[in-house]
C-alpha cells in the first residue's frame, strides 16, 4: 500500500507543476491545457486515495 501512497504523491506533484505551468502560460490554449491536466491528474490522485481506503477498509473488514 505504501507504493501507491507514493503514486499519490507523484500524481499531486505532477498537478501542481501543471498548475505551475498553467499560470504562467501566456496563450489561452496553453491555460486550459494545462488546466484539464491539472485537473485530470488530481482526479487520478483521488482514485487512487478512494482505492488506498477501500483496500484499508478491506483488510479491517477481514
Amino acid at each position: 500500500m505504501e507504493d501507491m501512497q507514493i503514486q499519490v504523491e507523484k500524481l499531486r506533484k505532477e498537478a501542481a507543476e501543471c498548475a505551475l505551468i498553467r499560470d504562467l502560460a501566456t496563450a489561452p490554449h496553453k491555460q486550459q491545457l494545462f488546466d484539464r491536466l491539472t485537473k485530470h491528474l488530481n482526479i487520478l490522485a483521488d482514485e487512487v486515495e478512494k482505492a488506498i481506503a477501500d483496500q484499508a477498509g478491506a483488510t479491517e473488514r477481514a
